[in-house]
C-alpha cells in the first residue's frame, strides 16, 4: 500500500479503503504481511485514556483480539513444516482486509484534533468495529483445518479468536453516549439563542480530552479541513456538512468563553521534547517558496527544475509571467508537477510538532471557508452570535490580558468567514476596535488593526469605520503603529476603503494620508511598498488626489523604485500607479519631468514578461503622448527598441494591449509624416534606425 503522503488524495477520516491482496499471491508472503499488520494493531495503546479518550472499551476489545490473533498466526508460521496450502489464501486475504480496516478505525479514534468528530460518530465506529471482528471470525472459520490445527496450540488459539470475535459486544461507552446527548442539548440551546451551562460544556470537553486553547483550536482546524473537503466534493449542503459547521461553531464558543488564556503549544512535556526541526541533510531555506519566502505547503516543480508553492507560482503565471522566477529561463510548459518528496519532508517536520499539513487537494486556507457555499445552521449561527458578543464585551470591560485574548479571537474569527464579519459589524465591534488602536499594548493594537482589516472587506464594516471617524485613526497607525506589520495592515485598510470614490476623496482630505503612502513607497519593506502602491492607486480614482500625490513626490518615489528594484511584481505595480497618475495633465508633466523615467519605461516594456505590466506601460506611453504633445511623440520615436516592442504586442499581446500599441505606432508614424517636407522624397531606410510601419486600426 502507498503511504498517505505519496497518494494524490488523502484518506478521509472514517473512510476504510482497504486493499485486497493481488490474485495469485502465495500463502507464505501473505501470511508474513498479515503478521506485520496484526502486530501493528496489537501494539496500539488502547488502555491509554489520553491517547484514546472515546470508545475506550471497544478499542481495548479490538486490540486484545488482535493480540490473540497475532499469537495464532505466529504459531501457525512456526509450526508449519511444509508449504501452506493454496486454499488458505481466501481466509488469510479476508483477515488481511479486516485488519487493515481495524487499523484505520483505531488510527482515526486516536487522531489528535478529531476527537469531537469521533465522539458524535461513536455509534458508526462501533458498528464498523463489529463488522471487522465478524470478518475476523468468519475468516478463521474458512481457514483449512490443516492450517488451524497444525498444532495443538494453534487449534486452541484459533478457536479462542473465533469465539471472542463472535461474542464481542462492541458498543459506545455509556460516558460517550452521555456526552453525545449533552452536545445535542447544547446545540438546542444555541438554536434558541441561549448560552449553555459552563459545566455542561466542560464535561463534554473533558470526555474528549480537550483541556487547552490549543487543543480546542486543533479540533476546529480538523473540522475546517473536513468541511473544506466536502465543499471541494460538492457536498457543502449535505446534512453532514451542516453538522460539521455546527460542531465548529460549538468549539469556537468553547475556545472564546471557557479558556482564559492562549497557549501557543501543546500541553505535556512530550510535545515540547519534539521540536519541529529540519533534517540535518537539507537546508531550511530549501523548504521555503522562493517567491514568498514562506514554508511551502503544496510544493510543485516547474519545467526548469525549480520548486515553488503551488499558490505562489500559479499567481505568477496568471499574471502573464512565463519565466522561472529564480533562473529567469522561459518556462517550456505551464505544467506543475507535485514534489512528493519535499512535501513528505515538510510533513514529517510539522507532524513532529503536532501540526498537520493542509491537504493539497483543498485550496481552502485554514479557518477560511468564507468563500464556500456551506450554510450556517441555526445552532451554528446562535453559537457564533454568543461568541462574538462575549468578545465585544471583553473589548469594553476586560482587563489588558482579556483584551489581548479578545482581539486575538476577533482577528481569527473576522478572517474566518463573511458570516463572522457580519456578526462583528452587527455587534458594533468597529468603534471599540478603533478605541483600542490608541493602546500602548503592541499585541492588542496589532490584533485590533488586523481585525479592522478583515472587517473592511465587508461593506457594513467599511460604512461603520467611516461613520465612526476611523479614517484618521487608521492614518495615524500607518505613521506610528507599534509594529511594521501593524502599519502594513493599516495601509491595506486604506486600500479597501479607497474602493469607494467618496471614501477615497475623504481619505485624501487628511493632509498626512498621501504623503505617508509616498514615504512607504520610498522607504518601506517589500510588503509595505506593495500595500502603499495599491492604496495610492485606489485613492487616485478621485481627481482631487492627483495633485496631492504629485506634490507629495509620488512620481520621484515610483521612478526610483522602477529604476532600482528587481522585483518584477513591484515593477508592474509601479508602472500601473504611474499610468493612473498620468491620466491627469499635471501627472503626465511630472512623469515627463523626471530624468530618465521615459527611457526606463521603454526598457521595461521590452524586458517585462508580465502581460498586465506591458498593458499598463503602453497605456502610460499613450497618455504621455496625449498630454505631452509632439515633443513627446518625437522623443519616443527616436528611442531604440520601442517600435519592435510595440509590433510584438500587436502580434502577440492581448486585444486591449494590441489596440493601445497600434494607436501609439500610428501616432508616431503620423508625426514623422507631418514633420517631413512634402517636396522631399521619403528617406531611404537607415541601418542604424528602426523602420516605422503604419498599422491600420
Amino acid at each position: 500500500m502507498l503511504s498517505p503522503r505519496n497518494q494524490t488524495k488523502r484518506r478521509r477520516l472514517l473512510a476504510l479503503p482497504a486493499v485486497c491482496p493481488c490474485e495469485g499471491i502465495a500463502p507464505e508472503p501473505l501470511l508474513a504481511s498479515l503478521l506485520s499488520l496484526t502486530a501493528d494493531v496489537a501494539s496500539r495503546r488502547a488502555s491509554d485514556a489520553s491517547a484514546l479518550p472515546v470508545l475506550r472499551r471497544a478499542a481495548r476489545q479490538a486490540v486484545r483480539l488482535a493480540g490473540i490473533l497475532l499469537a495464532f498466526l505466529q504459531e501457525v508460521q512456526d509450526a508449519t513444516t511444509s508449504t501452506l496450502p493454496f486454499s488458505a489464501v481466501l481466509g488469510l486475504t479476508e483477515l488481511h482486509v479486516a485488519m487493515q480496516k481495524m487499523r484505520f478505525l483505531l488510527t482515526d479514534c486516536a487522531r489528535r484534533g478529531a476527537r469531537l468528530w469521533v465522539l458524535v460518530n461513536a455509534a458508526l465506529i462501533a458498528s464498523e468495529l463489529r463488522l471487522c471482528l465478524g470478518s475476523v471470525a468468519a475468516a478463521i472459520d474458512v481457514l483449512p483445518r490443516s492450517v488451524v490445527g497444525v498444532s495443538v496450540e494453534s487449534g486452541e488459539l484459533g478457536r479462542l479468536v473465533s469465539d471472542q470475535a463472535w461474542r464481542a459486544a462492541v458498543r459506545p461507552d455509556a460516558a460517550d453516549e452521555l456526552a453525545v446527548r449533552s452536545v445535542r442539548s447544547i446545540m438546542d440551546q444555541f438554536t434558541k439563542g441561549a448560552a449553555p451551562e459552563a459545566e455542561d460544556v466542560r464535561r463534554v470537553l473533558r470526555r474528549i480530552g480537550v483541556e487547552t486553547w490549543f487543543e480546542c483550536s486543533e479540533e476546529i482546524a480538523f473540522l475546517d479541513g473536513e468541511l473544506a473537503a466536502r465543499a471541494d466534493a460538492g457536498d457543502e449542503s449535505s446534512s453532514e456538512a451542516m453538522l460539521i459547521n455546527s460542531l465548529m461553531a460549538f468549539l469556537v464558543y468553547c475556545r472564546v468563553v471557557l479558556f482564559d488564556r492562549i497557549d501557543s503549544k501543546q500541553a505535556g512535556d512530550a510535545a515540547a521534547a519534539r521540536p519541529a526541526t529540519c533534517p540535518e541533510w537539507i537546508r531550511p531555506e530549501a523548504l521555503q517558496c522562493p517567491i514568498t519566502l514562506e514554508l511551502m505547503t503544496d510544493p510543485v516543480t516547474v519545467s526548469t527544475g525549480q520548486t515553488y508553492d503551488r499558490t505562489s507560482i500559479s499567481r505568477w503565471m496568471k499574471a502573464g509571467c512565463r519565466t522561472c522566477p529564480v533562473t529567469g529561463e522561459r518556462l517550456r510548459t505551464a505544467d506543475l508537477v507535485p514534489n512528493a518528496t519535499l512535501r513528505g519532508i515538510i510533513e514529517v517536520m510539522l507532524l513532529s510538532n503536532g501540526v498537520s499539513l493542509p491537504d493539497p487537494i483543498s485550496r481552502h486556507h485554514h479557518g477560511d471557508v468564507g468563500g464556500s457555499a456551506v450554510p450556517f445552521s441555526t445552532a451554528a449561527a446562535g453559537a457564533a452570535r454568543l461568541a462574538v458578543a462575549h468578545i465585544v464585551a471583553q473589548f469594553s470591560t476586560g482587563s489588558t490580558e482579556e483584551r489581548r485574548k479578545a482581539t486575538c479571537e476577533a482577528r481569527k474569527l473576522s478572517k474566518h468567514s463573511l458570516f463572522y464579519r457580519a456578526r462583528f459589524v452587527e455587534a458594533n465591534a468597529v468603534p471599540w476596535l478603533l478605541c483600542l488602536l490608541s493602546t500602548m499594548d503592541a499585541s492588542v493594537q496589532d490584533n485590533a488593526v488586523a481585525s479592522l482589516l478583515s472587517l473592511s472587506k465587508h461593506h457594513g464594516g467599511r460604512v461603520a469605520l467611516v461613520e465612526a471617524g476611523g479614517i484618521g485613526f487608521v492614518v495615524d497607525i500607518v505613521n506610528v503603529g507599534a509594529k511594521a506589520e501593524t502599519q502594513q495592515n493599516a495601509v491595506a485598510i486604506l486600500f479597501y476603503l479607497s474602493s469607494n470614490a467618496e471614501y477615497a476623496q475623504e481619505i485624501g482630505r487628511f493632509p498626512e494620508a498621501i504623503p505617508t503612502l509616498v514615504r512607504l513607497i520610498r522607504e518601506g519593506a517589500n510588503r509595505g511598498r506593495k500595500n502603499a502602491m495599491v492604496s495610492l492607486y485606489g485613492l487616485l480614482q478621485s481627481p482631487s488626489n492627483h495633485t496631492k500625490a504629485v506634490a507629495a513626490g509620488a512620481v520621484a518615489a515610483l521612478a526610483g523604485l522602477l529604476c532600482s528594484d528587481g522585483d518584477s511584481d513591484l515593477a508592474c505595480d509601479t508602472v500601473s500607479v504611474l499610468a493612473r497618475i498620468a491620466e491627469q495633465p499635471a501627472g503626465a508633466v511630472a512623469v515627463l519631468s523626471c530624468p530618465g523615467l521615459v527611457a526606463r519605461l521603454v526598457e521595461f516594456l521590452a524586458a517585462s514578461a508580465s502581460r498586465s505590466g506591458k498593458d499598463h506601460c503602453v497605456g502610460l506611453l499613450v497618455l504621455l503622448c496625449r498630454h505631452g504633445g509632439e515633443k513627446v511623440v518625437a522623443l519616443l520615436g527616436g528611442m531604440r527598441g520601442l517600435m519592435g516592442s510595440l509590433h510584438s504586442l500587436v502580434a502577440d499581446g492581448s486585444p486591449t494591449t494590441g489596440k493601445k500599441a497600434r494607436s501609439l505606432i500610428n501616432v508616431i508614424h503620423r508625426h514623422y509624416e507631418l514633420s517631413r517636407p512634402s517636396s522631399l522624397p521619403a528617406p531611404a531606410p537607415d541601418a542604424g534606425r528602426e523602420r516605422i510601419v503604419r498599422v491600420v486600426l
